[in-house]
C-alpha cells in the first residue's frame, strides 16, 4: 500500500471515529467499535510514517491529501 494513501485513510478514519466515541460516551456505554477504528487509523498513520522515506512533515499533509485525491479521482 502506498504510504501517502495509508496516511490519508488513517487521518480520515480517525476524524470520522470521533463522533462515534462521543456518542458512545454520552450514552454511557463502552466505545468498543470506535476504539477499534481508532486503533486501525493509528496503525495506518504509523505505517505511513515508517514507510515514507524521511517521514512525514506536518506542513506536507495538505499536499499529500491533494496528491492522493488527484491520483485516485477520475
Amino acid at each position: 500500500m502506498d504510504p501517502d494513501l495509508a496516511l490519508v485513510l488513517g487521518i480520515i478514519l480517525g476524524i470520522l471515529s470521533v463522533p462515534s466515541v462521543l456518542s458512545a460516551l454520552s450514552d454511557k456505554r463502552a466505545p468498543r467499535a470506535s476504539a477499534v477504528t481508532i486503533l486501525i487509523a493509528g496503525g495506518l498513520i504509523l505505517f505511513a510514517t515508517q514507510n515514507k522515506p524521511g517521514g512525514v512533515a506536518l506542513d506536507a499533509i495538505p499536499d499529500i491529501f491533494v496528491n492522493v485525491i488527484a491520483r485516485y479521482m477520475p
